[in-house]
């Protein structure tokens, strides 16, 4: 009798839904470009915060070089096999991930992180609204050539790191559809894009610097080609200025910023895409309508607004 008053408390405690075994939190795997980045520590910081108070467990993955795709499409598949609820990611290239893109969207939501893929299978893309960054830009451009020759003409150049990255290559878009409507008066006398390594986009940089007569800025949409570009503009013999305009920042980009070597940085919000990356693709999982472009944002930090609420808070994204 004893043992079937127990029995039946069990039962009882069962259809009351008292909790006999915890729920499993949703899994979201999150595979960004290069872990020991100070950028992409940020954005996993906020993916982390999202996780802790959204309710998902976040799964870091990643490589140790930006330009690693092939070590990123392994990544990509030792996730799908361990089935989660929905995958973030920061596609290293556009064309080499985007048939292991279509592959995983066949069993999990892919949600792009920072940048697309050539691909049409992501539910959706959160990050910064890359065209609008190069846009920034080319205003940012004019101002300081105008403040440097009193107009805002003559020529410039775009040097990017490494080509075929769809979050660069809208950068580059961005600043030359942006002088082309609004800056006439500015020529951009040519494009290059380098191999990686920071050599490389220092050379580019020198050829241009040589072989630009009236060379008076330069665009670069990577933090890696921005340093690169201002050691070649340090190195250079002659007095006339050059004014370099990057995206991205950190401690080194931030110190030629105050040496009035780099003129302004448009620096996105990692700390925010991470958040909103885990929070979309967690809705996504659950079979919630979510928007198929959501901008984190950019702000142009100049030294004048450097010590500014929100540049800090831009600047320092890990210490939320």
């Amino acid at each position: 009798m004893k043992t079937l008053m127990i029995t039946a408390a069990v039962v009882a405690g069962v259809a009351l839904g008292a909790p006999a075994m915890a729920q499993t939190k949703p899994v979201i795997s999150v595979i960004v470009k290069d872990t020991t980045s100070p950028y992409w520590q940020a954005v996993l910081a906020g993916a982390r915060k999202a996780g802790q108070e959204l309710g998902a467990n976040v799964v870091e993955l990643g490589a140790q070089s930006e330009t690693d795709a092939i070590g990123q499409i392994g990544l990509l598949e030792k996730a799908v096999a361990a089935n989660p609820a929905a995958i973030l990611i920061a596609p290293a290239q556009s064309a080499a991930l985007a048939k292991p893109i279509d592959e995983a969207a066949k069993t999990v939501k892919i949600i792009g992180l920072e940048s697309g893929a050539d691909t049409k299978s992501m539910t959706a893309i959160v990050g910064t609204d890359n065209a609008n960054a190069g846009r920034i830009a080319a205003g940012a451009l004019a101002t300081a050539i105008k403040r440097s020759y009193a107009d805002a003409e003559g020529d410039v150049v775009v040097i990017t790191a490494i080509p075929g990255v769809a979050s660069l290559d809208q950068r580059a878009k961005g600043f030359k559809d942006e002088i082309a409507a609004n800056f006439r008066a500015i020529d951009i006398a040519s494009e290059k894009a380098g191999d990686g390594k920071p050599a490389t986009a220092t050379g580019l940089m020198k050829d241009a610097i040589a072989n630009t007569a009236d060379l008076r800025g330069v665009f670069t949409p990577d933090p890696l080609s921005t340093e690169a570009v201002a050691q070649a503009v340090m190195e250079k013999k002659s007095g006339d200025k050059i004014n370099v305009i990057g995206v991205g920042a950190d401690e080194r980009l931030l110190k030629l910023l105050q040496d009035d070597v780099i003129a302004g940085l448009v620096v996105e919000d990692p700390f925010r895409m991470g958040y909103d990356g885990v929070k979309t693709a967690l809705a996504a999982s659950k079979g919630e309508q979510v928007a198929a472009n959501v901008d984190t944002g950019a702000t142009l930090v100049t030294k004048a607004n450097l010590s500014s609420a929100r540049s800090q808070e831009l600047l320092k994204p890990i210490a939320k």
